[in-house]
Order: structure tokens, then sequence, then C-alpha cells
């Protein structure tokens, strides 16, 4: 290797100090970190915040239930639901259907019959007849304000003439009848007489036997005429001397009295339904 060429002028003295070589700068020193004293043992740490803890409901007060959803029943299997689209209104269930009818209670046994409570009747019309008919009137009797006699079967003309004539009691209201099957005498007559001049209204009964004939009242009260027939044609009694004794509202042919009890408001006479209407049955 050649020799390095040589500095050109004169040369350095040697006392001449020679030059300290650049030394390299020392590395930083790491900043000082002063250690932080704990704090003293007579001064606690701050406590972490208080934190209440929140009661529960009194016992004797029960939170609020959520509402009650029903749920829709689905529909059957053999049914699919039809599809409902988006944003429709919800549909609401099918109402239940409604419970069948309670049986209907048994109907109640039936009442037994009124007894007719009665009280005597007393008038000066009672008197006079009592004086009059004696034994012949056994009876003289009220119910519910409704005066009323009984007779026996031979004293009806003289008893009817008595009245009008004597009393006043010129107007034949009715005549009619009532049928008691069980009785030894089943059939009352029943005349209702009314008193323009008194203003009083009476009743004369009669109790007569099956084959038993009122004499007819017409030679009195010629209205007695239709109010006989009606008796004659609901329940069969005749009456004695009467110019025309024949049915009134029912056929000539007719085979019942629709009245007597023995008859069922069922129990028609069918043959003639059938011959004369041309129908099986009038019911």
């Amino acid at each position: 290797m050649p020799d390095d060429p040589k500095p050109e002028g004169p040369p350095a003295p040697e006392s001449a100090p020679k030059p300290e070589a650049p030394q390299a700068p020392s590395a930083a020193a790491p900043p000082k970190v002063e250690a932080v004293s704990p704090a003293p043992a007579d001064k606690p740490a701050a406590a972490p915040p208080k934190v209440e803890a929140v009661s529960p409901a009194p016992a004797d007060k029960p939170a609020a239930a959520p509402p009650k959803v029903e749920a829709v029943s689905p529909a059957p299997a053999d049914k699919p639901a039809a599809e409902i689209p988006a944003g429709a209104p919800a549909v609401p269930a099918a109402p239940k259907p409604a419970a069948p009818p309670a049986k209907p209670a048994a109907p109640a046994a039936p009442k037994p019959p009124a007894v007719m409570v009665t009280t005597p009747w007393e008038s000066d019309l009672t008197t006079a007849l009592a004086a009059e008919f004696g034994p012949a009137i056994p009876e003289f009797l009220s119910y519910l304000g409704q005066s009323f006699l009984v007779a026996q079967t031979g004293v009806l003309i003289p008893l009817l003439l008595t009245l009008k004539d004597d009393f006043g009691f010129d107007y034949l209201v009715d005549v009619t009848a009532v049928h008691w099957p069980q009785r030894e005498q089943p059939f009352d007559v029943i005349y209702v007489l009314y008193s323009f001049s008194r203003n009083e209204r009476i009743r004369i009964k009669l109790k007569i036997n099956e084959t038993e004939k009122p004499a007819s009242a017409t030679a009195v009260y010629p209205t007695a005429d239709w109010l006989e027939r009606e008796v004659y044609d609901m329940f069969g009694i005749e009456f004695a001397d009467h110019p025309n004794m024949t049915r009134i509202l029912m056929p000539d042919d007719w085979s019942t009295f629709p009245l007597r009890k023995e008859n069922s408001i069922l129990n028609m006479d069918q043959n003639w339904v059938q011959a004369n209407l041309g129908i099986e049955s009038g019911q």
C-alpha cells in the first residue's frame, strides 16, 4: 500500500498539544421517577359510593299481573287456516258455541181443587121465600157476594113465578149446567135471574139425576127456549114440555154431548167428521 502523501507546509512543533479526539456523547440519563409514598395508615382510602338496595313491594300488594292475552285457536287440521296478508289487522277468535239450553223443570203437581166456602144469605127476599116454600128450598147461600138458593125440582115453576111477579125478577139472564160425574145426582141446572127494580142478581140451583127432566121455563120466560136447547145440546139434559127440544149448536146427528166430563176434548164424533167433512179427524 503506498504511503500516504505528506501534508505540505512546515511541520508542526512537537510541543503543540495534540487535539483530543472528540468523545462520543454519553447516553441521556433516564428521568428520575420519585416513588409515591403510600397514604398514611391513619387516613383510610375513600370508600366506594354507597348503592341503596331497592326494597321489594310489600307482600300485601302484589305486583300488577301482566295483561292476559287470549290464544287464538288454530284452524282444524282438515281445513288449513287462510293466509293473512302482511299489515292486515288481526282476526278475532271465533266465538265459542253457546251452551245447550237447560232442561225444563218438571211440571209441578196439580193443586187440589179449591173448596167453595159459602156464607148464609139472609134478606127480606130469603125470609119471604122460606115462608112460602119451606123445606122445598133447603139452602140460601152466598159465595163471594153472589147469592143463590138450592131448590127441589118440583117447585121450579111456582118459584120462578113468585120471583117474577112479586119481586120484579123479570129478566132470565141464562140457563146453564155443571156435570159432577162422581156425585149421586151428577148434574146442577142453574138459572140466573136479574131484577131491574131491585138492581139484584140471584141464582137458582137444581140438583138432578141422569134421567130426570126439569120442567121447561118457557111458560114463564119465553127466552128460556134457546137457553134450554143449549143445555140439552152440550149436556144431554132434557126439559119437560119444551116446545122444540132439539140441538142448537151441534149437528142434529152428532152422537155425543161435548160438555159431559166423560168426553175428552179429543174424543169427537169421528164418524160424523169423516162422513160429512171428508177428513180423517177433526183434531
